[in-house]
């Protein structure tokens, strides 16, 4: 088999990306549909669309590293399934508002209120699943497959819901449609979740309950210089430049003067770039800090350069290219994250991760979208993109300060960021398993 495709010789981890496609396709679309809908409805605008967008990672911002707990202390396989049955319900009742003609704004602010609790306890669980499934020596070709195949919903998602948005008219009630298709689309995951071989699993001792555990975590994170500069690039890239679902809408309707078709095409467009960057990360066996200051920096100009697209098809022809950045930044990262952490701290660490790249949306949506109605769409890429790239030095000068005086405490030389990649480190220093991180002694905590 391929190196590229390593990870799809373990038979659990077919079944889950085998559901994670369907379930991903419908995912894409509801974006599509759930943002037309906020345009098409009356007292749509950019600003409303930025406060959906907003409550639906609310959540994530407030919930995960209490998910996180939950996910060091449950089955994760059952908490999937509750999650992705939690998110069917209410993408189902969004759906059928919609339908019948009784959608307000007011409603999809609740309902994606109420999918973001959902995405809150089925991150962490779902991202630190991944090394429960394939193990540690396939973690980083596991996580490049994962994206590749969420891209690749993306590549046909988007496009599908514009399509069929406007064939059924382009009103609120097409998006309906299209809504009710992903609230099925969650069954596939969850089947195929209770298909698993339970003994293929490499599953940690859950933690128990045990007092001060989300401190614990924070603690332990805040300790690693590795963790803290990766945690500083994705807040400034995922607060002020990931935006997609405002400023890409912005663009297509307010610059470009286009409809729900274009509109989905610009999904499919970044999905091509980050498809390729997710195929190339599934190569990859090693993630050098380097490769996330070089993907943040290339993000940013990425950025600006598209608010700066005179037309429709430059702006489509060059979305790839933050597709691609995107990508490689948020992959590398992710790999890292769970390649530096201690096993039975993993679900806490990747919930402090989904915490800060995807619950600094509620801050930048609103942010971004006041910011592409004053100032005007362009600005938003423009805006997200310098604020990327200052962050990328922000994470670079906290790195270097943390590695100094972590130096001067061992008297080891400083680490560098061209040093030995996570990969090659993973579990050095780490609690042994079946031990309680958070009763150990704070210089293990430190070690890792």
């Amino acid at each position: 088999m391929s190196p590229t495709f390593r990870s799809l010789a373990n038979p659990n981890y077919r079944r889950y990306v085998a559901g994670s496609a369907v379930s991903n396709t419908g995912t894409w679309m509801q974006r599509v549909a759930q943002d037309w809908m906020v345009l098409s409805l009356p007292g749509g605008s950019g600003t409303a669309l930025g406060i959906t967008t907003g409550l639906q990672f609310l959540p994530v911002l407030l919930l995960s590293p209490y998910a996180g707990v939950i996910a060091d202390r449950f089955p994760k396989r059952r908490l999937l399934q509750l999650t992705q049955l939690t998110m069917a319900l209410a993408s189902l009742a969004l759906g059928i508002i919609a339908v019948t003609g009784s959608a307000q704004i007011w409603h999809v602010y609740v309902l994606a209120f109420v999918l973001g609790i959902g995405s809150a306890f089925d991150g962490p669980a779902r991202q630190s699943f991944v090394s429960e499934m394939v193990g540690t020596e396939d973690l980083t070709n596991a996580v490049g497959l994962n994206s590749a195949t969420f891209n690749a919903a993306r590549l046909f998602g988007p496009a599908i819901a514009g399509l069929l948005i406007g064939a059924l008219g382009g009103s609120a009630e097409a998006s309906g449609w299209v809504i009710l298709i992903n609230a099925v689309s969650y069954a596939a995951v969850i089947w195929q979740l209770q298909r698993m071989d339970v003994r293929l699993l490499h599953t940690p001792e859950p933690t128990g309950r045990v007092p001060g555990a989300l401190r614990a975590g924070v603690r332990y994170v805040r300790s690693q210089p590795r963790m803290v500069m990766v945690l500083i690039l994705v807040f400034f890239a995922g607060t002020f430049g990931m935006n997609f679902q405002v400023t890409s809408a912005l663009m297509a309707t307010d610059v470009f003067g286009k409809g729900a078709s274009e509109f989905g095409v610009l999904g499919s467009a970044l999905a091509i770039g980050s498809l390729t960057g997710a195929l190339l990360a599934a190569r990859r066996v090693q993630v050098r800090l380097r490769l996330l200051v070089v993907a943040a920096v290339g993000f940013g100009v990425a950025e600006i350069v598209a608010g700066l697209m005179p037309t429709y098809l430059t702006f489509a022809l060059f979305a790839p290219v933050i597709g691609f950045f995107t990508l490689t930044l948020l992959n590398s990262a992710n790999a890292t994250m769970q390649l530096e952490s201690a096993p039975l701290m993993r679900g806490r660490v990747v919930a402090l991760y989904m915490t800060i790249v995807m619950g600094g949306t509620p801050i930048g949506a609103p942010v971004v979208g006041w910011v592409g109605e004053t100032y005007g769409a362009r600005w938003t890429f423009v805006f997200g993109g310098v604020l990327t790239i200052l962050g990328a030095l922000i994470a670079v000068l906290v790195f270097t300060r943390m590695s100094r005086r972590a130096a001067e405490r061992s008297g080891e030389p400083a680490e560098e960021l061209g040093d030995r990649p996570a990969a090659e480190r993973a579990g050095e220093g780490a609690p042994e398993v079946g031990s309680d991180p958070a009763r150990q002694p704070a210089d293990v905590l430190t070690t890792v």
